[in-house]
């Protein structure tokens, strides 16, 4: 919503992403997209990732760990990142099109999938080193809230709850988009 306010209050009518034309414009255009391929990739990660037959690694350290682990990562999962930053490509590249502006659909698929794979990695090296995990073990399952007195740290530290992790990242990778989109589009 900020990137929206800041790029009407600025630059009013949305225009066509070229860095060569209006890189200002297009930096936030780009940060808008990868905030959202972000969100996306994130979600689909989390909730469907958690299907996969392997067992997730630890980021950080590819040690295994149980399902739901914040900072675990499975192929399936990253494979949920790239179709999430895909849908939004795809969703950017038609929203554009319909408003008549020029596209470059192979960029914006490039784009999309680039931020949605680096944005839910940035989510997971956040939740595995600033955000924690406990597994208890009676119950056989993750804790991220209060904690059992027999649950194990799996992994991170106490210092940042979900949602601040996905702003986190969020930011991280919208600031990363505008540098990211100006190599794609021009």
């Amino acid at each position: 919503v900020i990137f929206q306010l800041v790029h009407v209050y600025y630059y009013g009518q949305e225009s066509s992403i070229d860095f060569s034309q209006s890189p200002q414009a297009s930096s936030l255009a780009c940060a808008l997209i990868a905030h959202h391929a972000t969100s996306l990739a994130d979600t689909l990660a989390s909730e469907l990732g958690i299907l996969s037959k392997s067992q997730p690694i630890l980021i950080l350290t590819g040690r295994r760990v149980p399902p739901g682990t914040n900072g675990g990562v499975t192929l399936l999962g990253m494979g949920f990142s790239a179709l999430g930053g895909l849908i939004i490509g795809i969703a950017a590249i038609i929203l554009d099109t319909i408003s008549g502006l020029h596209v470059q659909p192979l960029s914006y698929v490039m784009f999309g999938i680039a931020c949605g794979i680096l944005g839910s990695l940035m989510d997971s090296i956040l939740g595995a080193t600033l955000q924690v995990t406990h597994f208890d073990p009676e119950k056989k399952v993750i804790c991220n809230g209060s904690v059992a007195p027999a649950s194990v740290h799996i992994s991170g530290r106490d210092i940042l709850s979900n949602a601040q992790v996905n702003v986190a990242s969020i930011l991280v990778t919208s600031a990363a988009g505008s540098l990211i989109g100006s190599y794609l589009f021009h």
